[in-house]
């Protein structure tokens, strides 16, 4: 992808989204982790997805719910999801008849405590406790020194232990490439010289079978109506 194409705010949103994944324990960068990265943005395309209800908050528990935490998709994630359902098994049926038992965002819940268990946070040791072994407490020290400090702007009520989240370069999914690569033929479209959020936003809220159409679907907002929205709130600048 040309990124000399992009808008110096366009730049900064696909730099997000792939702190965003690795703040998750996430590792590769989806269309989810761009929306996230997006709907933060002090941009009028950001302003009029949180005006449909795509706030952040929404799409990173979204993300969470259906993606999990960690180094990778969990078992209700959507490859998972598919292949499951060749062999009659609905993920989705499961998830609800779970959440109805122990309550909304229950498995979100669960997992979170889980990667928190895994890894406790705090120096305090109690009276009699096991102390860890020099070799553990060293190895600890290097993971967490290797991963680098998110950016100002990259923050969120969910954050995967540090030893689960990915290091260096993080590479993109191959939807999110195409969605990339549709910003440019949106940009097109309108005879506009550079790719900005207004492109970027057009290009995901059209994607087809990822996680970010389930997103969008689960907040409750029509991709023909945040493309409308977006292009007559553009239209309305220019």
């Amino acid at each position: 992808m040309m990124f000399e194409r992009f808008a110096p705010e366009a730049r900064t949103v696909v730099v997000h989204a792939q702190e965003h994944a690795r703040r998750l324990g996430h590792t590769s960068i989806g269309c989810e982790h761009l929306l996230l990265a997006l709907v933060a943005a002090d941009q009028p395309a950001a302003a009029v997805l949180r005006e449909h209800g795509v706030t952040p908050e929404g799409v990173e528990r979204e993300i969470v719910r259906q993606v999990g935490l960690g180094a990778g998709p969990d078992v209700f994630g959507s490859r998972n999801r598919d292949a499951l359902a060749s062999i009659g098994i609905d993920l989705d049926a499961v998830r609800a008849r779970l959440e109805e038992s122990f309550g909304p965002d229950a498995l979100v819940r669960a997992d979170r405590a889980a990667h928190l268990g895994a890894h406790p946070v705090g120096p305090r040791r109690r009276r009699g406790s096991v102390r860890l072994p020099h070799w553990r407490r060293r190895r600890t020290d290097r993971t967490a020194a290797r991963v680098p400090a998110l950016p100002a702007g990259v923050t969120g009520r969910y954050e995967a232990a540090l030893t689960a989240r990915p290091v260096g370069h993080i590479p993109f999914t191959p939807r999110a490439k195409e969605s990339l690569a549709d910003t440019l033929r949106e940009a097109q479209s309108q005879h506009a010289p550079r790719i900005g959020l207004d492109h970027l936003a057009l290009a995901l809220i059209t994607v087809n079978s990822d996680p970010a159409r389930s997103v969008l679907t689960a907040l409750g907002a029509s991709p023909r109506t945040l493309r409308t929205a977006i292009v007559r709130r553009y239209g309305e600048a220019t």
